[in-house]
């Protein structure tokens, strides 16, 4: 019973899935349709203050940054929702779930596997893009040195570290949307449903994020620091920002899989 449902076979379902190889073909265009997107709409238009889109353009760690910042917020969103609130409730959706458990699978054992798989996918995803893009982009604009949002630049040899920090930070601020869309799926027959509550969740935290009357409230938001790794775009690493999000999407994540994982033991499996 320990060997049921071994993480390898898991993987090789889930990859197979339509909707992996179509959330990761995405991912690898997604580079290549922002160098043809700048190739046709030449230079725009100049203000005086440096930024990721001024920049992109002059080599690929720069590109790579950028290609980062635009998908944070929705693409990488729906990426991770889709991995991790999908692999429960398509196997309610097919009733191929109380077959699953019959196999024997304990269901401790059942929900783990699947979101080790998921939530290993759901990274793949977010490193996948900025890795294509640093390639895409090196291939095209070349190789420079960093250019810092608020003025100045910093060797492309010293940026590796700062990406590596911008990479790990990236990951760890879409575990709240993983752990929603988990909770969401053990919850539901319906991976739609599932999905879109978890980019739901993150479009309303936004929309109230926008309100400056909630004052404080806005700062346990679980998408309140989501951007929070710019700070290491700063002449000096800036960390506040990027401890407080990092605290408050692992604590929120915790809660959340905790709670998935209790309402799955007692929940009656009828499909």
């Amino acid at each position: 019973m320990s060997r049921a449902l071994p993480l390898r076979v898991e993987a090789v379902r889930q990859f197979r899935r339509r909707r992996t190889l179509v959330t990761f073909g995405l991912l690898l265009a997604l580079p290549w349709v922002l160098i043809v997107a700048f190739q046709i709409g030449g230079e725009g238009d100049d203000d005086g203050r440096p930024s990721l889109v001024d920049a992109a353009t002059t080599g690929g760690l720069n590109f790579a940054l950028f290609a980062l910042f635009v998908a944070t917020g929705f693409l990488l969103v729906v990426a991770v929702a889709l991995f991790c609130g999908d692999t429960v409730a398509s196997e309610a959706g097919w009733s191929s779930l109380r077959y699953l458990l019959a196999a024997p699978v304990p269901r401790d054992r059942l929900l783990r596997q699947k979101l080790i798989v998921a939530l290993g996918y759901a990274a793949a995803a977010v490193l996948t893009l900025p890795l294509m893009a640093l390639l895409a982009g090196t291939l095209v604009f070349g190789w420079s040195d960093v250019t810092i949002p608020t003025g100045g630049t910093f060797p492309a040899e010293a940026a590796f570290g700062r990406m590596g920090i911008i990479a790990a930070y990236a990951l760890i601020s879409q575990l709240v949307v993983a752990a929603v869309a988990f909770l969401l799926s053990v919850s539901t027959d319906s991976p739609l449903g599932a999905v879109g509550g978890a980019v739901g969740m993150v479009i309303v935290c936004n929309i109230l994020e926008a309100v400056e009357a909630l004052g404080s409230w806005r700062d346990v938001l679980p998408t309140r620091y989501m951007y929070a790794w710019m700070d290491a775009l700063q002449p000096d690493i800036q960390w506040t920002g990027m401890a407080k999000g990092a605290a408050l999407s692992v604590s929120y994540a915790l809660v959340l899989f905790a709670i998935a994982f209790r309402r799955f033991r007692a929940k009656d499996i009828t499909s």
